[in-house]
């Protein structure tokens, strides 16, 4: 029988997907196309959730780690303990639980009481494959689950598509979404947005703000409008 997970209802949950070093930063081996603007939006919205006590499932990829292997095949990003598998440091939020992509789907009773995130690895693009994340955003009740992350013509809209088959609310903060292909990114929202799912900007979500640094990349663009943020304020 599946444990019930959470008695009462939760407003709202945040789905923080695939936010790790190898789409987000400059140097990731699979590094999104629009990684500056994304990763701003990105830190927003973890702020807003952290303020507002909205609890947060984070899915990130993990694969095998070849050690040298030079099959071409092999998925070369997000390798089991390298750097760029690593979640970027402010989507990660203290009071937090991981579980390793390993077939099962065996879950804490009161884990979403104990946490206020959950970190579950997979080792596809669909979420759903793995048995504990299906397991997890099946059972999960919530008004509203708000999704982040990347990348759109993959691993979002398999999560979201997903979560709408399984009769959930989803709202996809499209300007905190990173993607690869701009093309195949545009018809995979308006995809989500036909199957039921609200499209919306960052400050409707989590108001105005002026975070320009978000601190972590240092690539010339990022380092280019770092400068440039940081003159105006000196001047200022």
């Amino acid at each position: 029988m599946i444990l019930q997970l959470i008695r009462a209802k939760r407003r709202q949950v945040l789905i923080d997907i695939n936010t790790q070093r190898d789409f987000l930063l400059a140097g990731g081996k699979a590094c999104i196309r629009n990684h500056r603007r994304v990763l701003a939006h990105i830190r927003r919205v973890m702020a807003w959730a952290r303020r507002r006590n909205i609890p947060v499932i984070s899915t990130c990829d993990v694969y095998p780690n070849g050690n040298g292997n030079d099959d071409k095949s092999m998925i070369d990003y997000c390798l089991d303990g390298t750097e760029g598998q690593r979640k970027i440091h402010y989507t990660l939020l203290s009071d937090r639980i991981s579980f390793p992509a390993d077939g099962n789907t065996d879950l804490p009773r009161d884990m979403l009481r104990r946490y206020r995130q959950v970190i579950l690895y997979k080792r596809c693009v669909d979420p759903f494959d793995e048995p504990r994340i299906d397991r997890l955003l099946s059972e999960l009740r919530a008004n509203e689950f708000i999704i982040i992350g990347t990348d759109v013509e993959g691993a979002v809209k398999a999560t979201v598509l997903g979560l709408l088959q399984r009769g959930k609310k989803v709202t996809v903060v499209f300007d905190a979404l990173g993607s690869h292909d701009k093309r195949e990114a545009d018809m995979a929202l308006r995809k989500m947005e036909a199957k039921g799912a609200k499209l919306i900007e960052t400050k409707r979500l989590a108001g105005i703000s002026h975070l320009r640094l978000v601190g972590i990349c240092d690539c010339e663009s990022c380092r280019g409008i770092n400068r440039k943020a940081s003159v105006g304020t000196t001047e200022e």
